[in-house]
């Protein structure tokens, strides 16, 4: 189906006071994302203080909160102690009033990764037929385009249901901000072959299968860890705790490369010159592989637009959080998710039922 860019303006409201840095980051990247998007508007949430620098500012607007959910804070302190904290007032922006429209399209912030899950789960609640939200990004590939994982960290353990309704997101998430209409899937294995995998994993590809065959998913097969990189699907999908590790694990080896590279070209004056001739070669490099410009983990599965950067981001990757978010919110991201589900559950209940008649016939027959 078609679907018509949301009309101007989106607004994104924005967690000032999340991350690292808070407003030391997050008000530049706020006033670089509006330069570069004339119709975009903001709601900034934070303590006013921190915050007027920005009130001057065309398209944007202040929204007072008290507390912030730091780091380290625990879940049960975000939930139920800062109950008016920058986390979940912003939040609260997404969620209609009265039969009004909601106040903020989507909603990004740096904060504590659990907390923003769990005050996300209980204001926004879960989309109809999705069990558990899921942590979704990008990472650059060998074809020279993105692959979509996840889950990345918000389910340590998922049953196969979970994973044929991540790929159910994940695909409606690709579809909105990339433009690809039917989107590869890949399921991570330890193999290629069907029966391979655990048995979670050898279910989830059955459901996969049959959701790839009624027309309601473009799924590829089974993929592994080095298919993420090759580009060989457009999305793959994993439990969080799967993805998490591979995430780490990913990120620990590109900052071990860069350092490696670094150590060699500083190793004698030699070894500087050399450095100094491939710098257009290695500055290339270094752009085609720079995290930052992947910054903007979308948590799906939710009534709401949710988008979660690092916490360590600077100014340049929380703008680029801000930018998917805003692709996400203009190309109706969760108008795609609801399609992608309901035909999905439609499909598997006609699947279903139809493996029913086929096992009630056989003792029709014989009765």
């Amino acid at each position: 189906m078609t679907h018509a860019p949301l009309p101007d303006p989106v607004r994104l409201v924005v967690d000032c006071m999340g991350g690292d840095h808070g407003p030391s980051v997050t008000l530049p990247a706020c006033r670089a994302f509006l330069d570069k998007h004339p119709t975009a508007e903001l709601l900034l949430v934070g303590q006013p203080e921190a915050l007027k620098s920005a009130v001057a500012w065309p398209r944007c607007r202040i929204v007072a909160a008290s507390e912030v959910v730091t780091m380290d804070d625990p879940i049960e302190v975000a939930l139920r102690r800062k109950r008016d904290s920058s986390m979940r007032v912003a939040i609260q922006q997404l969620k209609a009033r009265d039969g009004e429209p909601v106040l903020a399209h989507a909603c990004v912030s740096a904060g504590n990764t659990g907390a923003l899950m769990a005050v996300a789960k209980v204001l926004l609640k879960t989309v109809a037929g999705i069990d558990r939200p899921a942590i979704a990004a990008v990472m650059p590939n060998a074809a020279g385009r993105f692959t979509t994982v996840l889950d990345l960290g918000a389910n340590v353990d998922s049953a196969a249901e979970n994973l044929l309704q991540f790929a159910v997101l994940g695909s409606a998430l690709v579809s909105a901000v990339d433009g690809i209409e039917e989107p590869s899937v890949g399921l991570l294995n330890i193999g290629e072959e069907a029966i391979k995998g655990s048995e979670t994993i050898k279910q989830a590809g059955e459901l996969l299968r049959a959701a790839g065959s009624a027309g309601q998913l473009n799924f590829y097969g089974n993929v592994e860890g080095n298919d993420i990189f090759k580009g060989t699907t457009d999305i793959v999908v994993c439990d969080g705790f799967v993805g998490n590790v591979m995430l780490k694990a990913s990120e620990g080896l590109a900052g071990m490369m860069g350092g490696f590279i670094k150590a060699e070209f500083t190793r004698d004056w030699l070894s500087m010159l050399g450095g100094l001739l491939a710098r257009p070669v290695l500055n290339r490099f270094k752009h085609r592989v720079d995290h930052r410009r992947f910054n903007g983990a979308a948590l799906l599965g939710l009534r709401g637009l949710v988008f979660k950067s690092h916490g360590s981001a600077d100014a340049f990757a929380f703008e680029m959080a801000l930018a998917r978010a805003y692709d996400a919110a203009r190309n109706r991201l969760l108008d795609r998710v609801h399609e992608r589900i309901v035909a999905t559950l439609q499909a598997s209940t006609v699947t279903g039922a139809t493996d029913a008649g086929d096992k009630a016939a056989p003792a029709a027959q014989a009765a």
